[in-house]
């Protein structure tokens, strides 16, 4: 549903145009002049209707106070000249009146629907877009086969979706693939990524304040996919909620709710349960969340989807980096095959992208790949910190972060290692580090 502001200072009129708004589901405000519709902050409409000729200032004069806010201008007087001062002034459309109501709600259609893509296009631009091969998921496993098996069921309806595996097993793409496969892949898919939000900011990041949309109205007509979605703080949780029951929002600090049109994937790894029993996570909303639950293999229990998968990989890096004709030895692939992978398909394309970076040959060997078993991600004793240990930096993170989650926050890791908290969730997605279940949580 969208919010629209009706501008018109003849009851009648604007009344049958409420109407006709209300009876197509849209939600509707009115003025009876400029000066009373910029008594609201117009940044929350999705689309205004103007006339022309208003009591004081003419309707045009909206266009540049709305901003973003597209503004649809009305007038009895219907001329060329009029149309096309209205339109150089900005304005999206020109109808005249007495209007029809088909031509009207053809014409809000069209505008609402323009600006459900701009959002999308501003949602893609902010957001990182992976290069994965959403269309074609790599791996013929049995439990890929099911994975994508129940995806193709899931995927056309509007159904929420739950998303659980362990990092870099492949949420994102999964989530991807679900908006690709739905009705939706004409509207905006707009990832989250929980974790990398500070508490204090969730609320505002996700829905908006008086300045601007918050991330869940720029899904509206698409998706949202909310990645770690129990990091969320418990009063977004509690937003979140109605989001899902009642389909509506409020903003920071606004009285007024807003329909919203998204449907909600989310991902966590394997502890949210773990998260419920220990009261960090509402269950309503696990439950409201979990409708459809989809479990991602490790690429350990895999292990025919290892080389396919790994081939795919080297193509797009080899392509990305300008490096053709390269190919997987037989030790390479024997390395690989011997490998337990603790970061998942994201640690497999790391290795990948590196071994591109340091051969010089068109054959890439175990040298290249560097999967040393000693590298794998393990509890080591706080004596094993030796500052004197010739550790690169990687090495020395792992070591650190493996060593004491069990007893420190996120916060209180980022501080130790004197990064921000975002800095700190990037490196454990790029290395692969799973946050441990019994990590404290305050």
């Amino acid at each position: 549903m969208s919010h629209i502001l009706i501008v018109e200072d003849e009851p009648v009129i604007r009344g049958a145009l409420r109407k006709l708004l209300v009876r197509h589901e849209h939600s509707v405000e009115e003025a009876e002049s400029v000066e009373q519709a910029l008594e609201n902050n117009l940044n929350q409409f999705d689309l205004i209707i103007s006339d022309l000729r208003l009591p004081g200032e003419p309707g045009t004069n909206l266009i540049e106070a709305a901003g973003n806010t597209p503004v649809l201008i009305m007038t009895s007087y219907a001329s060329l000249r009029s149309a096309v001062d209205a339109m150089r002034l900005g304005a999206v459309d020109y109808i005249p009146k007495p209007f029809d109501h088909d031509e009207m709600l053809l014409a809000v259609d069209r505008v609402l629907k323009e600006g459900r893509l701009n959002r999308g296009n501003r949602a893609l631009r902010r957001d990182l877009e992976r290069s994965f091969p959403v269309r074609n998921m790599v791996g013929d496993s049995p439990a890929m086969q099911e994975l994508k098996h129940r995806i193709s069921r899931v995927a056309p309806t509007n159904t929420p979706v739950l998303i659980m595996g362990e990092a870099g097993t492949g949420k994102e793409l999964t989530a991807r693939a679900l908006h690709e496969h739905s009705k939706r892949i004409n509207g905006p898919l707009v990832s989250i990524q929980c974790a990398a939000l500070p508490k204090n900011l969730q609320l505002t990041e996700l829905f908006g304040d008086d300045e601007q949309p918050g991330r869940i109205e720029e899904a509206d007509g698409g998706t949202l996919f909310l990645d770690e979605v129990g990091e969320l703080a418990s009063d977004v949780q509690s937003r979140l909620l109605t989001l899902l029951t009642h389909h509506e929002i409020h903003r920071q600090g606004s009285l007024s709710p807003r329909r919203v049109d998204v449907r909600i994937l989310a991902s966590n790894q394997l502890d949210l349960p773990n998260r419920i029993t220990d009261g960090s996570f509402r269950q309503d909303l696990y439950y409201r969340l979990n409708v459809m639950e989809l479990t991602l293999p490790p690429l350990r229990d895999r292990h025919e989807d290892l080389e396919p998968l790994a081939n795919a990989l080297l193509a797009r890096g080899s392509e990305k980096l300008n490096r053709p004709n390269l190919h997987f030895t037989p030790q390479a692939l024997g390395a690989m095959h011997s490998y337990s992978w603790p970061g998942n398909v994201r640690e497999l394309e790391n290795v990948i992208e590196r071994a591109i970076i340091l051969t010089e040959e068109d054959g890439i060997g175990p040298a290249q790949l560097g999967l040393n078993p000693s590298r794998t991600p393990q509890r080591v004793s706080r004596a094993s910190l030796d500052p004197s240990e010739d550790l690169s930096l990687e090495d020395y993170f792992t070591r650190f972060v493996m060593e004491n989650q069990d007893s420190m926050t996120e916060t209180e890791l980022a501080q130790k290692l004197g990064i921000s908290r975002k800095s700190l969730w990037e490196r454990r997605q790029r290395l692969g580090i799973p946050r441990k279940k019994s990590s404290i949580r305050r």
